[in-house]
């Protein structure tokens, strides 16, 4: 039988990232916390955590977070039937993984409503589209926004549409680089800007140009920051053309290839068993997208 404490005190560890933190959440001492997760591996008969800095969950740790994860769902659901097992009456509270670009454009529009109705609180982890499904893989949270279509075990992924990328950059940035006008070659030689080492929006670009290998690069892990070093004449990159209309208005920054976007499919992943809550997100997310997101073949 499985004792849930030491199950909170795993998935504590894990989302908190630390001991400390863990603890502070759970009104506990930090040696109370460690003295759970021994036990639990004592229990499991192997290792549950890896203590590094920070913390990850083993494999059998990952199986007992997405347990978890979905047993926290389900218990929502008996407390809306039988209110007196709800002894704390707080707002639930959702664990998401999904890509800056999400968060910075067409999310909060989508879901408000939606958190306020169902008094819902949010626990945003920001990945990177192509990553974000090795949280929920870790079982760190209950679902994720990412490029991958290939759910993980137990899980399942809905296609919510597009979101349209232009390459851009600054007048001034356009005239310095091509004075030629811009080439696949020209593109490929002079800087550009990208979100982080797991972003691979614009190698996927040049690489559909015909153009491989590594090129000159700003790192920028930041949405907002990313459109403001374009302003600037850092570099040219990817950015949302949800996210820049005002800046294509006043000419501030320029498409580099008209008719060339790139269009990334984002996939919603959320449990199977993850009761209705997660069930009525995802009708929502469903319909909330459809007027934002490009419609993909």
């Amino acid at each position: 039988m499985l004792d849930y404490k030491l199950l909170a005190a795993l998935a504590a560890v894990v989302e908190q990232a630390g001991f400390e933190r863990a603890a502070q959440v759970l009104g506990l001492s930090q040696s109370a916390v460690s003295q759970r997760i021994k036990l639990l591996e004592a229990r499991v008969g192997q290792p549950v955590l890896l203590r590094a800095t920070p913390p990850v969950a083993t494999e059998v740790g990952q199986r007992l977070l997405n347990h978890v994860q979905q047993v926290r769902l389900l218990e929502r659901d008996i407390q809306a039937q039988v209110p007196a097992l709800d002894e704390g009456g707080l707002p639930e509270r959702l664990r998401i993984a999904l890509n800056a670009d999400s968060l910075a454009t067409w999310w909060a529009a989508a879901v408000g409503e939606f958190c306020a109705s169902r008094r819902l609180l949010l626990d945003l982890v920001v990945e990177d589209q192509d990553v974000g499904l090795k949280r929920m893989r870790a079982g760190e949270v209950a679902a994720c926004v990412c490029a991958s279509e290939r759910p993980v075990a137990g899980a399942r992924a809905v296609l919510l549409g597009g979101m349209r990328y232009r390459a851009l950059a600054s007048p001034g940035f356009i005239a310095r680089h091509f004075p030629r006008g811009v080439t696949p070659t020209a593109l490929a030689q002079a800087p550009a800007i990208v979100f982080g080492p797991d972003d691979q929006l614009q190698h996927r670009y040049l690489s559909a140009l015909g153009v491989e290998g590594g090129f000159l690069h700003h790192l920028c892990p930041s949405s907002e920051g990313f459109v403001r070093l374009a302003e600037a004449g850092f570099g040219w990159g990817l950015m949302p053309e949800l996210q820049v209309q005002a800046e294509l208005a006043r000419g501030s920054l320029q498409e580099l290839l008209p008719g060339r976007p790139l269009d990334v499919p984002l996939y919603w992943h959320h449990w199977r068993n993850g009761g209705e809550l997660l069930g009525e997100l995802t009708r929502h997310l469903g319909q909330a997208t459809a007027a934002c997101l490009v419609t993909l073949d």
